[in-house]
């Protein structure tokens, strides 16, 4: 790749980018002042070096009067990056340390002067190498769109950088969240706190926890989960729920890795690794006022989209398999035909899905899951009228029912299966493993259309 190729890559993502971003996609985002919300590409370059300050020569200008003309330079070397001060009026500090020179790597903020800088990570348009695993953990997944997430996620895990999974419900964030505590090496819990399942009222107490008599109902003290998850990791599901009011506590105990009982006076410390899942759009809710800014930074120092399970059909076999644990076998035409459906409920749907087929197997003593075992909705169909579908019609016997269930999921696949192939109808029977002239039999039966 060219410079210029790899300098068009970066101008459609970040903002005062002047110079190509680095291999692994390391960039510092201002987190306070008139620059809020800038992003800058570190020097990919061993040796390279980027000067911040005041000064309009310096490779990212911060003007501030805090800030001195060449305040910071940050170089890339083997272990990471590289910060050092460069004799500034105000000094350079992480956390309440002033520091002349340190290494530093994602999550990191450096408070220059009065200015936050977020160390971070921008995976979305870095060339991350694909996984060569099917497995993450607990996560599985053949396709490259998955493997592309388990390539992330294995250089991610065992850092302590905050990562923030987002995506449609049901993706499977929270089966890549514990996987990625799993990876991380850490030895305290993994605590899950469901920012949209807590009554706001009670959100504060359930991450902070309460002293006895802290408000009405509080009989007892009660330790919360960041205190639970401490030296571990505290998954937060569902964040874009979190009340407006609540995030800037979230926010302090991200800076300063420390928090009090709700009634209480003792600062306790928070070795807590932040892995955060959201199905909304966080940027769009930081642009109409209903998310902050400086926490969406906060914890999107890696920020990773999971792909919904239309986009990853090659691994549905796969999970198919997983699911059952190898209880009942499913044969190839079923398998096409979950394939055909689109899922908007994604894993989690096919899960569901998979659970109520063996309920009705098991009941007829099969031991192959079969297109009738299926409700129409699964399989690719338009439309599931309650003669076609999962709903009985008391007016019919069950023979009559199984029947026209039968003949929809057979009139759904086949028309599924040509679709599939444009039309061609050799190319078709020989996925379906069928004979020619029986698929044609079947498309003039359901009154189909070859092309």
């Amino acid at each position: 790749m060219t410079r210029d190729d790899t300098q068009d890559d970066i101008e459609g993502v970040t903002r005062n980018v002047s110079r190509p971003t680095s291999p692994d996609g390391a960039i510092l985002i201002v987190l306070s002042g008139s620059a809020r919300g800038t992003t800058f590409a570190v020097p990919g370059a061993a040796g390279a070096v980027a000067i911040i300050g005041k000064a309009a020569t310096s490779d990212l200008v911060l003007d501030d009067e805090t800030v001195s003309r060449k305040h910071l330079e940050i170089m890339r070397v083997r272990e990471g990056l590289r910060v050092r001060d460069l004799g500034s009026t105000n000094g350079t500090r992480i956390g309440a340390a002033t520091i002349r020179e340190a290494l530093v790597g994602p999550g990191t903020v450096l408070s220059i002067g009065d200015i936050e800088l977020l160390v971070a990570v921008a995976i979305d348009r870095v060339d991350v190498p694909t996984s060569r695993e099917t497995r993450f953990e607990l996560a599985l997944g053949r396709s490259e769109a998955m493997r592309r997430v388990f390539g992330v996620l294995e250089r991610a895990a065992t850092t302590t950088a905050s990562i923030l999974l987002t995506g449609e419900t049901g993706t499977g964030k929270d089966v890549l969240a514990r996987s990625v505590h799993l990876r991380s090496g850490r030895t305290g819990a993994f605590e899950v706190v469901d920012c949209g399942a807590i009554v706001p009222g009670l959100v504060e107490s359930e991450l902070f926890g309460h002293e006895r008599g802290a408000f009405t109902g509080a009989v007892s003290a009660r330790a919360g989960a960041f205190e639970r998850a401490d030296g571990g990791t505290l998954f937060l599901d569902e964040l874009g729920e979190l009340p407006l009011e609540l995030q800037p506590k979230l926010l302090r105990v991200l800076e300063s890795r420390t928090f009090r009982r709700v009634g209480g006076a003792e600062t306790r410390g928070a070795d807590v690794r932040v892995v955060a899942a959201t199905s909304r759009e966080l940027r769009a809710e930081v642009a109409a006022g209903r998310f902050r800014e400086d926490l969406y930074y906060r914890l999107a120092v890696v920020s990773l989209r999971v792909p919904p399970l239309r986009e990853r059909i090659d691994d549905l076999p796969m999970l198919v398999e997983s699911f059952l644990g190898g209880r009942l076998a499913v044969s190839r035409e079923t398998i096409h035909a979950l394939s055909a459906h689109s899922w908007p409920g994604n894993v989690r749907e096919l899960r569901n899905v998979l659970e109520r087929a063996s309920a009705l197997s098991a009941a007829s003593g099969e031991a192959e899951l079969r297109l009738v075992d299926f409700p129409p909705s699964a399989l690719g169909a338009a439309s599931a009228s309650p003669a076609a579908g999962g709903e009985f019609d008391p007016a019919l016997s069950y023979r009559e029912t199984r029947a026209l269930r039968e003949a929809a999921f057979e009139r759904d696949y086949v028309r599924w299966l040509v679709g599939r192939h444009a039309g061609n109808v050799s190319a078709a029977a020989r996925e379906a493993r069928m004979d020619r002239n029986h698929l044609s039999d079947l498309i003039r039966k359901h009154g189909l259309k070859k092309g």
